[in-house]
């Protein structure tokens, strides 16, 4: 007895978290193909921006973000 309520709570486990992963993944999935064309187009730029400063866009933000707060606190 113990041995079948096991089993057929294995079964159900195998199937819910199948289903849940398959849901997760296909709500994901238009998002994905929406801001694919942003995600490349800030890739690219991000790219060329290291290839000439040698930072990130991110790290200039960061940079310019503690310099704008250094003179605020002058």
């Amino acid at each position: 007895m113990i041995k079948l309520k096991l089993t057929i709570l294995f079964i159900i486990l195998i199937f819910v978290s199948g289903c849940s992963e398959f849901a997760l993944l296909a709500s994901g999935s238009s998002i994905a193909i929406s801001q694919n064309a942003y995600v490349k187009a800030y890739n690219g730029i991000d790219v060329l921006t290291i290839m000439t400063t040698e930072k990130d866009i991110k790290r200039h933000i960061y940079d310019k973000t503690v310099l704008h707060f250094q003179e605020l606190k002058r």
